[in-house]
């Protein structure tokens, strides 16, 4: 009996500490509130779900023998949040075909509803605890304003789980003052959390495919280990 315990005790100690499943926990969150129209929204869908099958987007995913964990949801008010792709581990082009083919065939959840940006941070970090175990985990924030609904992010950050999470941001600059003068600062001072964290501008909803490339192709090729980020901007 004493050899048996101490046998089982050797294996236990031999068994290799459970490997993460994957290099990166990407959930990626799209701005529904009231001030996209139908025709932005569709640029907005139709944008993400050609940036993930681009060329450079794709050799980003696969360059590494770890997958990348994606998950997609679109938020707006205190209550409106909404998952278009729960958490799919991104292992070939199959799965990168199927989650861009999910995104557009997606109908947005609302359309009348304010800039909760708090509300959407924490429904963030409560996806991230059902993803799988991954190395790094990060929230990829769109929006085309600043938050007016409920608390902001910075609430959200001390309230929530976000101890290991990157918060990057897009700002949709819908061609006007307006995103250069408050809301590109308000991201860079209230939505960026974490090491480093960085910010994209798309100039206009017509711009949002080529700077979610642009912003993808960093967050998934930046997380080599060992290797630095070699696009600064």
């Amino acid at each position: 009996m004493i050899r048996w315990v101490i046998t089982l005790g050797l294996a236990a100690l031999a068994s290799p500490i459970k490997a993460e499943t994957c290099r990166l926990a990407l959930a990626l969150a799209m701005d529904i509130s009231v001030s996209v129209d139908e025709a932005e929204d569709l640029l907005q869908r139709q944008g993400l779900a050609a940036a993930l099958i681009a060329p450079e987007v794709q050799e980003a995913f696969f360059s590494s023998p770890m997958p990348v964990a994606l998950a997609v949801y679109e938020w707006s008010g205190r209550s409106t949040q909404h998952v278009i792709l729960n958490w799919l581990l991104i292992e070939d082009v199959a799965d990168l075909l199927f989650a861009s083919g999910q995104i557009s065939a997606s109908v947005r959840s609302d359309s009348g509803s304010a800039t909760a940006m708090g509300y959407a941070l924490a429904y963030g970090s409560t996806l991230m605890n059902q993803a799988p175990d991954c190395l790094f985990q990060t929230i990829d924030l769109s929006g085309d304003g600043s938050n007016n609904d409920g608390y902001g992010p910075q609430i959200a950050y001390r309230h929530f789980a976000f101890q290991n999470v990157v918060v990057n941001g897009l700002v949709i600059n819908a061609a006007d003052f307006e995103g250069e003068l408050f809301l590109i600062p308000f991201f860079e001072n209230n939505v960026l959390h974490g090491p480093g964290a960085f910010l994209e501008v798309a100039q206009g909803f017509e711009d949002f495919e080529r700077a979610m490339r642009k912003k993808l192709k960093r967050e998934l090729s930046g997380l080599q280990i060992g290797a630095l980020d070699e696009d600064p901007q």
